[in-house]
């Protein structure tokens, strides 16, 4: 039976309506009551009568425990889970959007362009999964597992049969998946792996292109031309090499598939190419050989060579040269060496000096670097600079989501952490990055993390206290063409949350002076801004209008706070 409407789980979530079901959950879309936020709740009821129920309520425990570790823009976070003994509730990223088997259902086959488009984001996202170390096999890419948002970007969720591969084992254990998108080794033949999602994958482009479902027991696979002629053969070529029967003849990776699907309209051309060549090709590949053997070496230096003068020249582009043109060329350099950090410190500059840095730069940015981010020499200046930049550019730029400080210090707590984990106090930005990440920190301890069952401290107030007032300081050097509407952002988002925490600051014995003498540096700091735009105006004026309030707010805590002391 589903949870009843209005019914406050755990205290914090109240459950507005049900939003979907399962065969043994429900999802609810809740609120919390705490960050006026809202959530999606996924309900597993932990009675099973039989042993394929028994395999569904573990998969889908399981799914909240993978997706935990995960960290991507087109893949749902979870933020909280909640285990009362008989139910367990996971609380999760509320997407807004249409599944498109909905979109399929209602407007029919999709144009060509779109697909190819919507392939390369599932893959950028199969090809995250798939580096993770073990990587992380999917299982269920099928259309009513992935969301349109809409802005226009994917967001993969469902993850009940998603498990880790393991090496040397001959055949998964439970025999799951979607009928029609699973390939034949999902049924119980062989162990799945990144092949297996690459043909659900297929087959997945195959239905949004054709409009034909693949589910029925009667379904017989064919090419999608044979259903529509004005479709591109080299799709074709591309979707019939993922779909193949033997995994050994799909592509065996992601990134191979993503380059051939970039490129789908040279597919077929270079198809009809070989067969014509074929026959005079045995004889040329003799001669060759020898030719070959003979300056291979030399050939893999010249190639890396090449390659070093092409990334050089890609990332020195001319000053003169438009936002669009260098973004474009410094994405196109971190495709040649995605593990060289010059290219991406130059793609925040160009984000940050044109102040566009919303989610789809976000997607851009950390599309590219989580494919690379495990090979990265993580101990070397280059990289930790790069860290601080994306850091910088996410705390004070990113205008993606819900636009609120909450969010900014999230998005760059995990960079600065980076810096503050490498133990380099010789690098430059060693002590800023440390004030970051402990009012990231704070966040995910005290304020976001629902799971937390920390008590505040006089030592985290003062550490977040001290933090404030280094940032505050330190957003005097960021330069921007916008540069005082972000510290007014800035200064704002610290006094409304000194306001929000008073009792805390109170609580834990934080000096009144203290936590007001910031409220007055902000003060100060933004009644010395001149501004002209609009926006900042009424910033500005927002920010000193709430200074009185929000002293005698503090104030009158402290005064609270101490009385009850004395009783």
């Amino acid at each position: 039976m589903a949870t009843a409407l209005g019914t406050v789980i755990d205290g914090k979530y109240e459950v507005l309506k049900q939003i979907g079901k399962g065969g043994m959950s429900f999802v609810y879309l809740a609120m919390d009551k705490r960050l006026n936020k809202q959530w999606a709740v996924k309900e597993i009821r932990k009675t099973a009568t039989g042993e394929h129920d028994e395999i569904i309520v573990n998969s889908l425990i399981a799914e909240a425990n993978l997706m935990k570790k995960l960290d991507h823009p087109a893949l749902p976070r979870i933020v909280d889970i909640i285990d009362n003994g008989q139910t367990i509730y996971v609380v999760m990223d509320y997407i807004e959007g249409e599944s498109l088997d909905r979109i399929l259902e209602e407007y029919g086959p999709q144009p060509q362009e779109l697909v190819v488009e919507w392939g390369l984001q599932l893959c950028d996202v199969l090809k995250y999964l798939h580096r993770q170390k073990p990587p992380i096999i999917y299982r269920d890419m099928k259309p009513a597992n992935v969301m349109l948002k809409p802005e226009g970007n994917l967001k993969l969720i469902d993850f009940g049969i998603a498990r880790e591969y393991k090496e040397k084992k001959l055949a998964d254990t439970d025999i799951l998946g979607t009928e029609g998108y699973a390939p034949p080794e999902q049924r119980g033949s062989r162990q799945t792996d990144v092949r297996s999602d690459i043909y659900a994958l297929g087959m997945t482009m195959h239905h949004l292109l054709t409009g034909v479902d693949p589910r029925p027991r009667d379904y017989e696979y064919h090419p999608i031309r044979e259903w529509n002629p004005e479709l591109s053969e080299g799709l074709e070529i591309v979707i019939n090499k993922c779909t193949a029967l033997d995994p050994e003849n799909r592509y065996q990776s992601c990134e191979e598939l993503m380059d051939e699907l970039a490129h789908y309209e040279e597919a077929g051309k270079d198809f009809r190419d070989k067969l014509k060549k074929k026959a005079a090709a045995f004889g040329i590949t003799v001669i060759l050989a020898v030719i070959f053997l003979a300056v291979g070496i030399g050939g893999r230096f010249m190639s890396a060579y090449v390659n070093d003068q092409d990334y050089a020249q890609k990332i020195s582009v001319d000053e003169s040269t438009s936002y669009e043109n260098k973004v474009q060329s410094y994405l196109e350099a971190i495709d040649l060496y995605g593990t060289d950090p010059r290219a991406y410190i130059l793609l925040l500059k160009a984000y940050s000096e044109n102040n566009r840095f919303g989610d789809e730069e976000s997607n851009q940015f950390t599309g590219k670097y989580n494919t690379w981010k495990d090979d990265f020499d993580t101990e070397s200046e280059e990289y930790l600079e790069l860290m601080y930049q994306a850091g910088i550019t996410y705390f004070y730029l990113y205008s993606g989501g819900d636009d609120s400080f909450r969010t900014r210090v999230q998005k760059a707590s995990g960079y600065f952490q980076a810096i503050v984990d490498s133990g380099n106090t010789d690098f430059e930005y060693y002590s800023i990055s440390q004030s970051y990440a402990i009012i990231g920190d704070f966040y995910n301890q005290y304020v976001d993390n629902a799971t937390s069952v920390k008590e505040p401290t006089l030592s985290a107030y003062t550490e977040l206290l001290e933090s404030f007032q280094t940032c505050i300081d330190n957003t005097e050097d960021y330069e921007s063409d916008d540069s005082a509407y972000i510290r007014m952002r800035m200064y704002k988002a610290v006094a409304d949350l000194l306001n929000d925490h008073r009792k805390g600051f109170a609580s834990v014995g934080v000096p009144e002076e203290d936590v007001i003498g910031v409220l007055d540096t902000i003060r100060e700091k933004t009644e010395a801004i001149s501004v002209t735009q609009e926006t900042s105006q009424e910033l500005r004026a927002d920010i000193l209008e709430s200074y009185q309030t929000y002293v005698d707010n503090i104030a009158r805590v402290y005064t609270n706070t101490g009385e009850r002391k004395e009783q």
